[in-house]
């Protein structure tokens, strides 16, 4: 029998946000992180979960994929695999993963059907190559990339640096599947005794996670530190950027900044030095911004193009985005969804299909949902097991749309689990929480039942797409919640729920084609309230990943404040009796532990 389809696997392996992209005939079929797997936050290690989700869901075993591409930003695949062999290393493959990984095929495989490419041309490749644009540039930003050394495109003489810095910056110019590097901006390897941590080192995105350590005592907050920026007061702090003729400097951090958060200093939000965190992240955020709009003026003014896409993870930053989108003179920008390093298994399956197979770009990526689908039966088999049951009441709904908009407009917290998971670090309405906006009082109720998040951060907004101009401002589309747009005047004082302090709302818009089902709750709710906006924030709980399969959803909606459960055309309540189980569960177990090993027998 022929062989029907291609297949490309793309992987992000061993450092943080492990994941795998697989594409069919140039089409993503299936993409998937490793923490939505494991629940395990940005999780790293070796890849064979990501790798089986999407060979089960498609259906195919690894034998049938033609090609296998894999970057890891800390050293090309193959070195980073012959150290794991002799040395110890834990974050990268954790003692359980390593007699899995020993046995695994693509452990140090010698196949020429699995290749390495690096870390910003991956990046790149996630951003073009699924973009709407025949011709264009790229702008990729992040903490840091590949040594200079394992750099594998070609770029401009005059970037040249040592074998041993690291890409901070990629600069390139496409044209169908044709692309070429325009800048490259290296980081030389700082001195010290942190030396090898890449937040000391001087460059954009690494300068930003280093004010997050400094202010949450984790470099992965920047979501958060973006958040706090606007409390801040101007120009109390000094630059932390400096850029002369296109070239950044960062200055040495100096002792002024003697005020670190210190875990065991006691509650963060009561901090005395609460002020002067706030004064530096809106100093950070400023400085990040100014060099981002400067570099995409330089974009747009060096090659007259119309389009740019953005990815990297400083393209998270979606106050940034904002005003490149209406500052920079672009006629169109399209931000990868998954622009941080989980998006690498996007650009190096693609790099394969392109590059390396030589094939024609066939898809545009026009929404995220690339999870796979989870049936029916399986939502009604996550809702059968004994300490679920005695718990809830589950029924099918008529018209579930309209009664989850009735819901949301009598204040309930609903948790929204449909079709297939968002691929990235935004919930984009398959696996979110939804709320009322209408009520300011809402973000505390979101925080206190289920969140447990700082006060200050805001929540985003989901809203009909062709009413989106009429409530913010700015024509530039955000189907990704990537792009932050100031609250019409006329529109705050009724939607409180989603504007930031500044006056400001992470938008996502929402279309039919792509989401028809969020779609229709938001017209029933707008046909209820003359709203046509929602609260969605990302159906978890702080320091966990969005849920993935339906028992993740079941177990979240039983260990928190969410009122009603929605997944497919079932409505989830709880019960009296939640009230007396859910105290026994959580002191003696976690609620996902005792749903997942109690079994289906029971009374009833």
């Amino acid at each position: 029998m022929p062989k029907q389809h291609t297949y490309v696997l793309g992987l992000n392996t061993y450092d943080h946000d492990v994941s795998a992209c697989l594409l069919r005939d140039g089409a993503i079929a299936f993409a998937i992180s490793k923490e939505r797997i494991t629940r395990e936050k940005h999780a790293s290690g070796f890849h064979q979960e990501v790798i089986e989700y999407c060979l089960k869901a498609e259906g195919i075993t690894l034998d049938d994929v033609d090609l296998v591409v894999r970057n890891c930003y800390i050293l090309p695949v193959p070195e980073m695999e012959d150290r794991l062999v002799y040395q110890d290393m834990p974050g990268f493959l954790p003692a359980a993963d390593r007699k899995i990984a020993e046995n695994h095929p693509l452990f140090r495989s010698k196949s020429d059907k699995v290749i390495t490419v690096s870390h910003h041309l991956a990046h790149a490749y996630s951003a073009f190559a699924v973009s709407p644009f025949k011709e264009g540039v790229v702008m990729i930003v992040d903490g840091v990339g590949n040594y200079q050394s394992d750099a594998m495109e070609a770029y401009p003489d005059s970037d040249k640096v040592s074998p041993l810095a690291r890409e901070s910056e990629s600069y390139y110019k496409f044209e169908d599947k044709t692309l070429e590097c325009l800048k490259k901006v290296f980081m030389e390897q700082s001195r010290g005794m942190l030396s090898d941590e890449f937040y000391n080192m001087p460059g954009l995105g690494a300068l930003y996670s280093r004010v997050s350590t400094y202010v949450f005592g984790d470099w992965n907050k920047c979501g958060e530190l973006m958040g706090l920026a606007p409390y801040g007061r101007h120009e109390k702090v000094g630059h932390l950027l400096d850029m002369t003729d296109g070239k950044l400097s960062v200055p040495a951090w100096g002792t002024d900044y003697k005020q670190p958060y210190l875990f065991e200093s006691g509650s963060w939000e009561k901090s005395p030095a609460m002020r002067h965190w706030e004064d530096i992240a809106w100093r950070v955020q400023d400085d990040t911004e100014n060099v981002l709009l400067a570099r995409a003026r330089w974009l747009r003014e060096t090659t007259g193009a119309k389009n740019l896409c953005i990815a990297g993870g400083v393209a998270l930053n979606c106050v940034a985005n904002g005003r490149i989108a209406r500052e920079a003179g672009f006629d169109n920008v399209w931000i990868q969804p998954a622009a941080g390093d989980d998006g690498i298994a996007i650009g190096c399956a693609y790099y394969g299909w392109l590059e390396i197979l030589k094939a024609q770009r066939n898809f545009v990526m026009d929404h995220a949902y690339v999870g796979r689908p989870y049936t029916d039966r399986e939502v009604a088999r996550s809702l059968e097991k004994f300490l679920v049951r005695i718990q809830i009441e589950a029924k099918k709904s008529e018209d579930i749309c309209r009664e989850t908009a009735k819901l949301l407009a009598e204040q309930k917290v609903i948790g929204w689990f449909q079709g297939r998971s968002e691929f990235g670090p935004r919930a984009l309405g398959h696996r979110s929480l939804l709320g009322d906006p209408r009520k300011a009082e809402m973000k505390d109720i979101l925080n206190s039942r289920v969140k447990h998040r700082q006060a200050f951060r805001p929540f985003a907004p989901i809203v009909l797409a062709e009413r989106m101009t009429e409530i913010f401002e700015g024509e530039e589309d955000s189907p990704y919640m990537l792009i932050a747009k100031p609250v019409r005047p006329e529109w705050r004082d009724k939607i409180p729920g989603i504007v930031h302090v500044d006056g400001t709302a992470r938008v996502q818009s929402v279309r039919e084609a792509t989401s028809p089902m969020l779609y229709r709750v938001l017209k029933e709710f707008e046909a209820l309230t003359g709203v046509p906006v929602l609260i969605n924030t990302s159906f978890n709980i702080k320091g966990e990943p969005i849920v993935e399969t339906p028992e993740d959803a079941v177990n979240c909606f039983l260990n928190t404040g969410i009122d009603h459960l929605i997944m497919h055309d079932m409505l989830v309540t709880k019960t009296r009796m939640h009230k007396v189980v859910a105290p026994v569960m959580k002191t003696f177990g976690d609620v996902a532990g005792i749903v997942a090993s109690t079994s289906q027998a029971g009374p009833g």
